[in-house]
């Protein structure tokens, strides 16, 4: 798969966890997300694409008007990708910029993301 094509991907990603409409929201994740699509982050640990969908729905619905956005264009190389973006609230205050290394499969779709929030530790 081209660069090209895996970015396209990781935007359909990203536009799904902005959706605010359920069936929109399910289409773009149709797209992009694998049946058995590994989701990871520090609060989080999801299989399926039926609870990403519902897990962003929960999201959502508890940070009204919030989007994301990248802050950094998509990183690819073979069949994996680096992204960096923030949390904008609704007011358009920014949250802490955080990134996302994913993997596509072999049909086209993300089978894996593992999210990081906020600034990486200091060295001791």
């Amino acid at each position: 798969m081209d660069d090209n094509a895996i970015t396209k991907i990781v935007t359909q990603y990203m536009a799904a966890w902005n959706e605010p409409d359920a069936a929109t929201r399910q289409t773009l994740l149709d797209q992009c997300w694998s049946d058995g699509g590994v989701y990871l982050d520090p609060r989080a640990s999801l299989v399926g694409r039926d609870e990403l969908a519902r897990h962003i729905a929960a999201w959502q619905a508890a940070r009204p008007g919030v989007r994301l956005e990248f802050m950094s264009r998509i990183d690819v190389h073979h069949n994996v990708f680096r992204a960096l973006w923030r949390l904008v609230r609704a007011d358009g205050s920014c949250g802490d910029v955080s990134i996302d290394f994913g993997e596509v499969g072999p049909d086209g779709r993300l089978v894996r993301i593992i999210g990081f929030f906020g600034a990486p530790p200091a060295l001791r």
